[in-house]
């Protein structure tokens, strides 16, 4: 049987591809490497470019090598400026400075740029050229949707955020830093723009930029600042768009492992948006301040069966509020204790503090523990989440975490 009757050509030439990568001379591919004397210039003068940070002796970085090449080849045909789409690389033994500003702690990281910002999702998706060129089509889709009349805007989706602006000219610099600020925040929220004749009814008092939030009785909010000032715009629609308690799943859960902080998580049921709702509320009452030493995430009960069952819960006892440290997880005493003032924050700072850690293993601290009370040692429950982070099957992992 010849192996074309059962692989199609073009895999079967990607499939040859990888068998021989270490005999395998590619085509030349336009890869620019990057150093500490170009890498500001060229980043910051293209439209999307994506980055390969590696190290020679990694495998999975040799790997890589041919079909990055290739698939800068491929993606080179669909957009010839040199300017609109850049594959570059970056030796991360030479060039230790540029590895920890981007705070690499795996080989190879692929990361995305616009305009010269580092875009908070980096590319894990297949290491293939199809794959790979098929991710930077996906990004030169224009994710701003024209709206051809006002009426468009009453059957809009109110289950996502949505970011609608109102210009008198799509060729301004009012719409060009709005165009900006979409590319950036385009997996965040939907974002759509009306112009000319179509328009002038909102434009009362100019051009202007609204946002509308999750849910049909929420009320729009208006964006006050300069219109050509890009750190306004974005700072405005990325607080609107990136929650603050944010949803995680088997798709983003690498990402957010990947952040090292610890989650704390309500475990919910799929339609129960009122416990959401009570936890949200008391996240930015009592934790705001701790937003970027702890991430604040809900999480389908259902979905995640797996970590309940770790903290001897199932999703009948849903909802459920749990730390997972990345070491061991802890659960809040009471959900109904949520609203309690000061409670929850002081559930995480028991955390920062080892008082979880040790009352685990060592029962109440003195202060806590009743006169002649007898410690009993126990261990708490081993992370779950952490079997998401990414995989050495996949990566050359440069550092382990040390959480509580």
């Amino acid at each position: 049987m010849k192996l074309t009757s059962f692989m199609p050509a073009h895999e079967l030439h990607y499939f040859t591809l990888l068998l021989v990568t270490g005999l395998y001379t590619p085509v030349r591919g336009e890869i620019t490497s990057l150093d500490a004397g170009n890498i500001d210039d060229i980043l910051n003068n293209a439209g999307v470019a994506l980055v390969n940070f590696y190290a020679d002796w990694c495998r999975f970085s040799q790997m890589l090598h041919p079909i990055f090449e290739e698939a800068s080849n491929v993606v080179r045909e669909e957009y010839p400026e040199a300017s609109e789409v850049v594959f570059a690389r970056v030796d991360c033994d030479q060039h230790t400075d540029i590895a920890q500003r981007y705070r690499i702690s795996k080989y190879p990281t692929l990361k995305l740029f616009r305009n010269g910002m580092m875009m908070k999702r980096e590319y894990r998706g297949q290491r293939s050229v199809t794959a790979i060129a098929d991710f930077i089509r996906q990004q030169k889709v224009d994710p701003i949707s024209e709206i051809q009349n006002l009426e468009e805007i009453s059957k809009i989706d109110r289950t996502r955020r949505t970011i609608i602006g109102y210009f008198e000219q799509k060729n301004s610099d009012n719409y060009h830093t709005y165009e900006k600020v979409a590319n950036i925040l385009r997996d965040d929220c939907t974002f759509m723009a009306a112009f000319g004749e179509v328009s002038k009814p909102e434009r009362f008092s100019g051009d202007n930029i609204i946002y509308k939030p999750i849910g049909e009785s929420a009320p729009d909010m208006v964006y006050l600042g300069s219109l050509t000032n890009f750190d306004l715009a974005y700072a405005w629609a990325q607080d609107k768009c990136v929650p603050l308690v944010r949803e995680i799943t088997f798709e983003n859960g690498e990402e957010l492992t990947e952040e090292g902080i610890p989650f704390l998580i309500l475990f919910h049921q799929n339609g129960d948006t009122d416990s959401l709702e009570k936890f949200q509320h008391e996240v930015a009452r009592q934790l705001i301040s701790e937003k970027g030493s702890i991430n604040f995430l809900h999480a389908d009960c259902d979905k995640f069966r797996h970590p309940l069952l770790h903290i001897q819960k199932t999703p009948a006892d849903c909802p459920v509020i749990a730390i997972d440290s990345f070491r061991h997880m802890y659960v809040f005493p009471e959900f109904s204790d949520l609203s309690v003032p000061g409670k929850l924050r002081q559930f995480v700072l028991d955390l920062h503090s080892g008082k979880l850690h040790r009352e685990f293993h060592h029962g109440p601290d003195p202060t806590d523990s009743t006169p002649g009370q007898q410690e009993e040692n126990s261990s708490p429950p081993e992370s779950s989440f952490q079997k998401l982070a990414p995989s050495d099957s996949r990566y050359t992992i440069l550092r382990d975490r040390d959480e509580l």
